[in-house]
């Protein structure tokens, strides 16, 4: 049989892009961080592809073999784990002390009644986005109800060593060129983006009227009063012209549902809530406290690859449960100037962000303004247009054709990181452990600089669970194969509830018109217009990428597009002197509509159900696009659905929804 794995595929150059990185030059390999040191001869530029007759002619490994290989180690892994989602357990009840906040002292204060504009839920950059953007628009009273101590969202909560964002900082945080502040790293760490978030939340006077510490109970529309009212589990009783729900996906914490969990006594914590009371140090490192400690992580993914690496600097020992390893190419982070990008032009942040996107949608700008892992391992996988296929094969593609030449680039950057991996790792047994056996989108790609370096150390350990997971505990060990593993401490990097419902994301029940509660309204299936609002709900809107809006891994872009949209929307309800929008029903079965026969929306879930299993397709659960972590979205892609909305924003006609004036205006406008 021929190996599995190509150093060196046979492919063909894709024309020179130009770059534009921060005004300096980078060779190929600081770009793409994906290609190992000392390929074979043949050409091994990330950007090529295998076009010919025979489409399989000239490559150096066993396809069949290979998707032996994928299939068997999905399916070991989906045969352990047939509860799908039911292996992992919420943060509630007997476990709600993992999402106690470390971070601030529980503050008393009195109960608050009063009416603003607007209740914003969520303080995470969704909710200060829309506070950011309703101010530019004219409202000076954004009331902002946050669970946690400070805004910041993700990241008031991810303060584990080593955080930092896996997004180019200039395109991932919000408002940049409005505050004209330039990131310090090419990805910015944790600190800086809590403090950009405080940044964002002075600026825009949004600590004025904010309730941290606090969580929401009870949201109704009441009908008469043409206002919502919220109640809070701090006896706030207040009343809004509209409400908006930024409830963010990263600070609902999840933990592994196995046996023993409850009695197992070395000391515990979650990445999100890091004990440095415990690991003594700070963000910074100096973790002491763990010199003489056997440290457990549970978690391979991104939130364990950026841990891994500072833990293993202090502890005694550091043991590494593995299920399924990620993917991991280099992240190149170092410091950034002020001038590593030109700020000077209006709209420079938005030009960079859809730039980016364009190569996560594989349209192939002619320039790459951010170049790093992202964009060049998607110009690897989607190299060429159709109509170049068409071209290089004298005939139109049929879809078999396009989906094995979709694989066979996927195969190339996938090859090229195990690669890697075997030059990177001394002991072979680890490497292979290490290696990611799928396509590329079927686990969140990530990239880092010193993830895989840690597992040379002499007190790391890796003990790759063959697919199965960890099965249990006892009163003292983690139990893999039978075999019990005596720590001193876990750290449970097992991510978050990402596949929940608002209801359930919210924490608490919304009711609309006529007492209808959103559970009810949704227990058929969401239902939204442009994933923004609901019939039946008005004067409510939603911000985030969890209903019917559109895949984007830039997500706080998608945040920025929703709230510049729903800005627009109250700023025109404002000057049009209307008390209460609301979609129609009409317009909102459109919409779902449009979403369910997607046919981007079939293929995506085509491709997640073959994929190893993990938080994308449900466990290996998924029978349905929703199911999926990317599905029930808009299938046209990210760009399309901005200026989908920009070319609604511009008919300023409302479209799609009903209009009730004020009793003391007078607006016809339906």
């Amino acid at each position: 049989m021929e190996r599995l794995i190509a150093k060196g595929c046979i492919l063909r150059p894709r024309p020179q892009r130009k770059t534009d990185c921060g005004n300096e030059e980078l060779s190929d390999h600081r770009v793409t961080g994906l290609l190992p040191a000392g390929a074979s001869g043949q050409s091994s530029r990330m950007g090529m592809t295998l076009l010919n007759q025979d489409l399989t002619t000239g490559i150096d490994y066993d396809l069949e073999a290979l998707r032996n290989k994928y299939d068997q180690e999905r399916d070991r892994r989906v045969s352990r784990r047939s509860t799908g989602k039911g292996q992992y357990v919420g943060t509630g009840g007997k476990f709600e002390a993992y999402s106690k906040d470390p971070w601030a002292e529980r503050a008393d204060r009195p109960p608050v009644q009063e009416h603003t504009s607007v209740i914003v839920a969520g303080g995470g950059f969704g909710g200060l986005l829309v506070g950011a953007r309703l101010n530019e628009a004219g409202f000076d009273d954004v009331r902002v109800i946050e669970i946690g101590g400070d805004f910041g969202g993700t990241w008031y909560w991810n303060r584990y060593p080593g955080a930092m964002c896996d997004i180019e900082a200039h395109i991932y945080l919000p408002l940049l060129e409005e505050l004209d502040y330039a990131p310090k790293h090419r990805y910015s760490y944790e600190p800086e983006m809590f403090e950009h978030s405080q940044r964002i939340g002075k600026a825009y006077g949004l600590y004025d009227k904010a309730l941290f510490q606090t969580a929401i109970t009870n949201a109704e529309w009441r009908e008469d009063e043409q206002r919502w009212r919220i109640e809070t589990d701090r006896d706030d009783v207040l009343t809004a012209d509209y409400f908006i729900l930024a409830c963010g996906r990263q600070s609902l914490p999840k933990l592994p549902n196995l046996p023993g969990i409850d009695i197992f006594t070395p000391h515990t914590f979650h990445s999100s809530r890091w004990d440095y009371d415990y690991t003594g140090g700070d963000f910074s490192g100096n973790m002491t406290n763990l010199t003489d400690k056997r440290v457990g992580i549970i978690g391979t993914g991104a939130t364990a690859v950026q841990i891994v690496p500072e833990v293993a600097q202090w502890a005694k020992e550091l043991v590494v449960f593995q299920r399924t390893p990620s993917s991991v190419g280099v992240r190149g982070n170092r410091e950034t100037p002020r001038d590593y990008v030109d700020m000077s032009k209006p709209g420079w942040q938005r030009e960079r962000r859809n730039n980016f996107q364009a190569h996560i949608l594989g349209l192939r700008p002619d320039t790459d303004l951010v170049g790093d892992g992202w964009t060049e391992v998607l110009d690897t996988l989607i190299p060429e247009t159709p109509e170049d296929i068409e071209r290089r094969l004298g005939r139109i593609p049929s879809r078999d054709e396009r989906l094995l030449l979709a694989e066979l680039n996927d195969n190339a950057v996938m090859n090229t990181l195990r690669a890697r991996i075997e030059e990177m790792i001394d002991d072979p047994d680890t490497a292979e452990a290490l290696k990611p056996w799928y396509r590329w989108w079927c686990k969140r790609p990530c990239f880092h600089d010193d993830y895989l370096a840690a597992f040379n150390r002499d007190n790391v350990t890796l003990v790759d669970t063959q697919g199965q997971g960890v099965e249990g505990f006892t009163e003292n060990a983690v139990v893999v194969g039978g075999e019990e593993h005596q720590v001193d401490c876990l750290i449970f990097a097992t991510g978050f509830e990402s596949g929940i419902e608002y209801t359930h994301l919210t924490g608490f029940e919304i009711t609309g018109r006529a007492g209808t509660p959103l559970s009810q309204h949704w227990s058929e299936g969401v239902r939204t217009l442009h994933g923004m609002s609901t019939d039946g709900f008005p004067n409510m809107f939603i911000v985030g990428g969890n209903v019917q809006t559109v895949n984007a891994v830039n997500a706080v872009q998608l945040l920025d597009e929703q709230a510049q949209h729903i800005a627009y929307i109250l700023d025109t309800a404002q000057k049009r002197n209307l008390v209460a929008v609301e979609p129609t029903t009409t317009s909102v079965d459109e919409y779902v509509n449009l979403i369910h026969s997607s046919e981007k929306n079939k293929e995506n879930l085509e491709f997640y159900i073959k994929c190893t299993p993990g938080y994308y397709n449900a466990e290996g659960t998924a029978k349905r696009s929703e199911d999926t972590f990317f599905g029930g979205r808009y299938g046209d892609g990210a760009l399309a659905f901005y200026d989908m909305l920009d070319h609604w924003r511009k008919a300023q006609t409302l479209d799609g929804f009903a209009l009730t004036p004020s009793p003391d205006g007078n607006s016809a406008e339906q």
